[in-house]
């Protein structure tokens, strides 16, 4: 349970509740060590299977990969969880490009969500090749000997990054990871722009996801901070000022710009590239 914090103490949120800055990491994968098992069940049945054309836009926009043999795309997924965006990386530079050299280090914080991720590549033909590594780790700190400066060509979070204490903090350790001219790319659930859609996604997103996270996973108060730590996040303009704020060039800060609404801001990508 989260502690009350004392006064004068470092805050933040976890979801609509203000607790100790030190204390959310814990909370936070407390949540998702609870969730790991059911997690792809859930977001199924929390989208009715929309995160999966998400996810594919996401990737696909990213066009991951090369045509060029020998040339090695090096790509890093922070919160990468279950393994979904990594696999989706490596499934298009293979069925796009031919690219078998592409190699992605998938990294997570909470071993459960990591261990769901080498489940799922047990299944499929990158399992003990190069192309895929699995780290724990921090986003908001990684290490320097693991993941030096100017490494990858591409860093991915997909709905990961809210749930992180120190946002700037992670969007200035992109920065450093990626080589120059790499991109930075997040996919997030954001702020609806449609108010007639604004209404009933707050019913639904209050009244049936926790209900969901109890029946499907015997876990609703995850699931309610899981809603509540969206409610928090950042709007569209104000999350592509902070990563311009970490050095990354964005495009003008409008929808089709730095960044892309998708179901009318139920989620966006964020995009931006890393110039020196």
């Amino acid at each position: 349970m989260p502690e009350r914090p004392l006064v004068g103490e470092e805050t933040t949120h976890f979801g609509y509740k203000d607790v100790p800055k030190a204390q959310k990491e814990a909370l936070v994968k407390e949540v998702f060590s609870s969730v790991a098992s059911k997690y792809d069940v859930m977001n199924d049945a929390m989208s009715m299977g929309v995160h999966r054309l998400w996810k594919d836009e996401f990737v696909s926009l990213l066009k991951p990969g090369s045509a060029k043999v020998g040339k090695v795309t090096r790509c890093i997924d922070v919160a990468g969880g279950t393994g979904d965006i990594a696999l989706r990386i490596l499934d298009y530079a293979r069925e796009k490009k031919a690219d078998r050299d592409l190699v992605v280090d998938l990294v997570d914080i909470n071993p459960e969500m990591l261990k769901e991720g080498q489940k799922r590549f047990r299944k499929t033909m990158y399992h003990g090749t190069p192309q895929v590594a699995f780290h724990a780790g921090n986003a908001q700190d990684l290490e320097r000997e693991r993941f030096p400066d100017n490494t990858y060509n591409i860093y991915t979070i997909a709905f990961g990054i809210r749930n992180c204490t120190d946002v700037p903090a992670v969007l200035k350790e992109a920065h450093r990871v990626l080589k120059p001219g790499g991109v930075f790319a997040c996919l997030e659930f954001s702020k609806v722009t449609q108010p007639a859609l604004a209404s009933m996604y707050e019913s639904y997103s209050f009244s049936v996801i926790p209900l969901l996270g109890t029946i499907l996973a015997g876990d609703r108060a995850s699931y309610q901070y899981l809603v509540e730590s969206i409610r928090k996040f950042p709007t569209q303009e104000d999350f592509s000022g902070m990563i311009s704020d970490a050095g990354f060039e964005v495009g003008e800060l409008e929808d089709g710009g730095a960044w892309r609404n998708l179901w009318g801001g139920i989620a966006a990508i964020h995009t931006g590239v890393k110039v020196a």
